[in-house]
């Protein structure tokens, strides 16, 4: 007998919508019976946990609203998950994910998206990723970025955009087209200018937050930083920058090394 059937008893006789249960030592979905079935799911917590996979069936939940995976082991996701019509929140922060399925960007309603500390970059993404147009939040952070495709600037609703503690080494001129973000993190990353077109963004007052240190910055901008995020954005504004990024970028110089060893992160585990 399952040690969970207590439970899923007194949920399905509650007619319970949400369903909880973090560190339980769950490998796999078959240890929680009948979980597929419970259609009348908004929300369930599956954190710290020990999932390697997801059934494709995970897509017959279809009330789901909230599913929050943190801390398993998941190194893949089925394909059907992005056909959840009703998802809005999707964390998956603390797994082993080295790539996302074909097709995830198909969720019809997602608005945050955690990734956080997984194995991805910029090839991980799949063609239609940027399709996520009803993304409000994006954490990328812990991964290993070296670079964002340009088709970023297609999410047009996001207001957090998190990439904290990634290996990048620029930014597309393109982030300038999200117009509606008001948090941006780009700290401990391998960036030494930022694109000019990141001035159309407004990132600066009490409301907004820009946050870039442990960066190599070429020194006017590293000086600005010194002062403050202001000076930063009317210092990328001028046209004296505007002239330096050209000749910085037409130089081509090889970029920063890698000084973040990121081979045992308990990602890295198999």
């Amino acid at each position: 007998m399952s040690k969970f059937k207590k439970y899923l008893d007194d949920l399905i006789e509650h007619k319970g919508t949400e369903m909880e249960l973090i560190e339980k030592g769950i490998v796999n979905l078959t240890d929680v019976p009948n979980i597929l079935t419970l259609r009348q799911l908004t929300r369930i917590t599956l954190s710290h946990n020990k999932l390697s996979v997801l059934p494709a069936g995970i897509a017959d939940l279809v009330n789901l609203e909230i599913l929050t995976l943190f801390n398993n082991h998941l190194q893949e996701l089925p394909i059907t998950m992005s056909s959840l019509p009703k998802l809005r929140i999707l964390n998956l922060g603390v797994n082993r994910l080295s790539s996302l399925p074909r097709g995830f960007g198909a969720f019809p309603v997602l608005e945050v998206l955690d990734l956080t500390y997984n194995n991805l970059d910029e090839k991980s993404l799949p063609a239609n990723f940027f399709c996520l147009e009803t993304l409000r939040g994006l954490f990328l952070s812990d991964n290993d970025f070296q670079g964002l495709p340009p088709e970023i600037g297609k999410l047009k609703n996001l207001q957090i955009l998190v990439l904290r503690e990634n290996d990048l080494i620029s930014l597309p001129k393109e982030i300038g087209n999200l117009t509606r973000l008001r948090e941006l993190h780009i700290q401990g990353n391998r960036l030494t200018v930022l694109p000019p077109e990141l001035g159309n963004l407004d990132l600066v007052g009490t409301k907004q937050v820009f946050k870039g240190e442990n960066n190599p910055w070429v020194p006017p901008i590293a000086d600005q930083f010194q002062i403050g995020a202001s000076h930063v954005f009317d210092y990328i504004r001028s046209d004296t920058y505007k002239y330096l990024y050209g000749r910085h970028v037409a130089a081509g110089s090889p970029p920063p090394p890698i000084t973040n060893d990121k081979s045992k992160k308990i990602s890295r585990k198999v």
